[in-house]
């Protein structure tokens, strides 16, 4: 029997000052179709396309903050500069236009290898001297520099808070920070990679927290009260996929709430399959953990709309049919009230009109992922 989705998640949603037509979320994937970093037309109608066909709330792709060493990718887009600026000006009026709302996602890689990905990345030669990162750890085994210096650490702080700034003036709806997969914030939370003594790390959860409360409170000064800030944050790393932050939802706590204090309003908690409880004895979810310990409101995310594992799309050349068994999880959750908005990936790249479809119950239009889907902004 054909599950339909739960009317639940078409209901518009009011979140502080950001009012949304559903519940529904575009989740940031990072596509390189920026030239030096610029967006252009065909970016602004591939975020277009996305609002025309329903989704409540566009996060865009990963987008470098004005830092020399937030970026890996010359392809990737920018958030710095009068050229990248305007690009994204472009973005933000054709998604406006098509009734939907959009948040930037600002980035920095930190001390992480660029992956070769077919239709994504090449290989390419990186210094990782040259990377800003806590300690200088690649991954938990393996030091390559030193860390940032107080001088360096203060520059991100800034760089991510201009940032949050120019996304305000351009008039974006919010703007999302990436502390999530091991990129920059991540390292600083996670033990294997912030090996410092000073304030920016020690062996509590809490104190590794730091850099990331610093930036979210640059932001929110940068800003004011009331442009919503996302923060979004993982367990896994891409380092290590079986990598834990917290392992008690009290650990977790101590992370999220000095967060929250300094002016998250929505957490956005990545998991790899949303369906899957956190901790033991608890049917929560890692968005449903981040919502009842800080009673800020939470997205979901993790392989909804397509099961197959991300890295099986992404590295082989077979399809990955739509899927929707787990609705029936999705819609119990979202009764319960686990958390408030449902971001979609891979599902949401491939086909524009996702939303539209499902909510329709027309699930034999929807259509399937290749890693070819890459190589193309449909």
């Amino acid at each position: 029997m054909r599950i339909a989705a739960s009317p639940r998640l078409f209901d518009p949603v009011t979140i502080g000052s950001l009012s949304l037509a559903n519940r529904t979320v575009m989740a940031p994937m990072t596509r390189c179709f920026s030239p030096d970093g610029v967006v252009g037309p065909d970016v602004a109608a591939y975020y277009r396309r996305r609002a025309e066909g329903g989704v409540g709330l566009i996060v865009t792709e990963g987008t470098w903050i004005d830092h020399p060493s937030a970026s890996n990718e010359d392809s990737a887009p920018r958030f710095h500069g009068e050229d990248a600026l305007n690009g994204w000006r472009h973005v933000v009026d054709e998604v406006h236009a098509a009734g939907g709302k959009i948040v930037p996602q600002l980035w920095h890689v930190g001390m992480t290898r660029r992956a070769q990905i077919d239709n994504l990345y090449d290989a390419i030669e990186e210094d990782m001297t040259l990377k800003s990162s806590p300690s200088g750890y690649v991954g938990p085994q393996e030091q390559v520099a030193q860390g940032s210096s107080e001088a360096d650490i203060a520059a991100l702080i800034d760089a991510y808070a201009r940032g949050a700034a120019s996304a305000q003036a351009l008039g974006f709806d919010g703007v999302e920070l990436h502390g999530a997969h091991g990129y920059l914030i991540d390292q600083f939370f996670w033990h294997g990679t912030n090996r410092r003594k000073d304030e920016w790390g020690g062996a509590a959860l809490a104190d590794r927290g730091r850099f990331a409360v610093e930036v979210v409170r640059a932001c929110r000064r940068a800003v004011g009260p009331d442009f919503p800030i996302l923060f979004r944050f993982s367990q896994w790393k891409q380092q290590d996929y079986t990598a834990k932050l917290a392992t008690t939802p009290g650990e977790l706590a101590t992370l999220l709430e000095p967060l929250a204090d300094a002016g998250v309003d929505i957490f956005h908690a990545s998991q790899r399959r949303f369906w899957e409880p956190e901790f033991a004895d608890s049917p929560l979810n890692l968005a449903g953990w981040a919502r009842k310990l800080t009673g800020r409101p939470s997205i979901t995310v993790g392989s909804l709309g397509i099961e197959k594992e991300m890295l099986d799309t992404m590295f082989s050349g077979s399809q990955a049919a739509p899927s929707l068994g787990r609705l029936e999880s999705l819609n119990i959750m979202l009764e319960r009230g686990d958390f408030d908005l449902v971001a979609i990936g891979r599902a949401l790249l491939v086909d524009p009109n996702w939303v539209d479809k499902v909510r329709r119950s027309a699930h034999d239009e929807l259509q399937p992922y290749s890693p070819a889907s890459l190589a193309t902004l449909s």
